[in-house]
C-alpha cells in the first residue's frame, strides 16, 4: 500500500503524544530504539524524505545534505538551535529550515538559576558527600562547606535575547546586579524593567563580574567567544554557567583554569564536544556538571514537538512556516 501523506523521519524519540499526532497527520517514519543515526544514516534519510525531523544533536552538514533528494524540501528542526544545519546549504538546495524557538524559554532559564545558586554555594558537592560517605558528616560546623553569596554580585549575561532576559528576571529576585551584553543593545524600557547595564565590550565586562552567564547561540561568530584571552581577564573569585552551547567556551582552556583557581568554578549543562566531556571538569568539585537538561521538562518536549507539527503543516498548506530560521538570523 502506498500513502498520500508526506514522508516524514524523524531521527530520534519523541515524546509519546507528539509521535501518535505525527503518524495522524503523515507518514512518519520514527526512530523507535532512539539510537542517534549515523551520518550514512542521516544521508540515506534525506534520499527518501520530503520532510526531515532532525534533533540538535544531528548533524546535518553539506556532506547529508549533498545527498539529499530534490523530494526534500523542509528540515523541521526539533529545537531552538540551527547550529546542527548548514543553513547556507539548505538554502542554496532549496529547502527550508525552521526550529522551535520560545517554548524553552521559561525551562532554560530555570536551569541557569538553579547553576548559578548551585556552583557558588557547592550544593551539589555538599549533596554528593551525603550520598556518597554520609559517615564523614560530624554535623554542622561554623566553617564547614563554605561557600559564597550571591545576593548584591554581579551577573554578566552574555546575550540578553528571551532567555537571557528571563534569566534576569530571575536573577533580579535573587538581588544580584543585571549587566549584559549583546550583538545590540535591548530596548530601553526592556534595560528599564531589568535595571540592566549595558556593555559595548564584553572584556570590559568580565573583567567586572562575579558571574557570568553564556545565554547566546553558536554561531560562527560566538566560537570560543569565551577563548582563553578572555577567561583570563575574568576575577579569580568568579564563576561561569552556561547552558547554552558548549561551542561558546574554550572547555579545555577553561579546565586548566579552574584546576589553576584562575577561576572560582563553573556551572556547565553543554560542552564542546557533546557527549564527551573533560575529563578535568568532571573530577573537579568546584564545576557542577549536568547532561544537557536545561529544557528537559515533558511540558517543553510537548510544546517544541507541536511547534514542529505546526511548521510542517503550515509548509504543507503552502504558506511560510512561523518559525522559518533564515542565514541573516545568525
Amino acid at each position: 500500500m502506498t500513502s498520500d501523506k508526506p514522508l516524514v523521519i524523524v531521527t530520534r524519540r519523541l515524546p509519546d503524544i507528539v509521535e501518535t499526532r505525527m503518524r495522524e497527520l503523515f507518514n512518519a517514519e520514527l526512530n523507535i530504539g532512539d539510537r542517534p543515526m549515523s551520518q550514512d544514516e542521516l544521508a540515506d534519510a534525506v534520499k527518501t524524505a520530503q520532510i526531515l525531523v532532525p534533533t540538535v544533536t544531528d548533524r546535518i552538514d553539506n556532506a547529508v545534505l549533498s545527498q539529499a533528494g530534490s523530494q526534500l524540501k523542509l528540515i523541521a528542526n526539533f529545537g531552538t538551535g540551527v547550529d546542527n544545519i548548514d543553513i547556507e546549504t539548505a538554502r542554496n538546495r532549496g529547502i527550508i529550515v525552521t526550529n522551535t524557538p520560545g517554548v524553552l524559554t521559561e525551562d532554560t532559564a530555570d536551569m541557569t538559576m538553579a547553576l548559578i545558586l548551585s556552583v557558588p554555594r557547592r550544593l551539589t558537592e555538599g549533596a554528593m558527600l551525603l550520598k556518597s560517605d554520609v559517615s564523614s558528616w560530624e554535623g554542622w560546623s561554623p566553617t564547614w562547606m563554605l561557600g559564597h553569596r550571591i545576593y548584591g554580585k554581579r551577573l554578566g549575561i552574555i546575550g540578553l535575547g528571551r532567555i537571557g532576559q528571563a534569566v534576569a528576571r530571575r536573577a533580579n529576585a535573587f538581588g544580584l546586579q543585571i549587566h549584559y551584553h549583546n550583538r545590540r543593545r535591548v530596548a530601553e524600557d526592556v534595560e528599564q524593567e531589568l535595571d540592566a547595564t549595558y556593555w559595548e565590550s564584553l572584556d570590559q565586562m568580565l573583567a567586572r563580574m562575579d558571574i557570568i552567564s553564556v545565554n547566546c547561540p553558536h554561531t560562527p561568530a560566538t566560537y570560543h567567544l569565551l577563548s582563553a584571552r578572555r577567561l583570563n581577564l575574568l576575577k579569580p573569585t568568579a564563576y561561569i554557567v552556561n547552558t547554552a552551547r558548549g561551542e561558546v567556551i574554550d572547555e579545555n582552556a577553561l579546565a586548566r583554569m579552574i584546576d589553576a583557581q584562575e577561576i572560582a568554578g563553573a556551572g556547565l549543562d553543554v560542552f564542546e564536544h557533546e557527549p564527551a566531556i573533560n575529563p578535568q571538569l568532571l573530577k573537579n568539585d568546584r564545576v557542577v556538571v549536568l547532561p544537557h537538561m536545561g529544557s528537559a521538562t515533558i511540558e517543553g518536549r510537548i510544546e517544541m514537538g507541536e511547534k514542529v507539527i505546526i511548521n510542517i503543516k503550515t509548509f504543507l498548506d503552502g504558506h511560510a512556516p512561523p518559525d522559518r530560521v533564515h542565514p541573516a538570523m545568525l
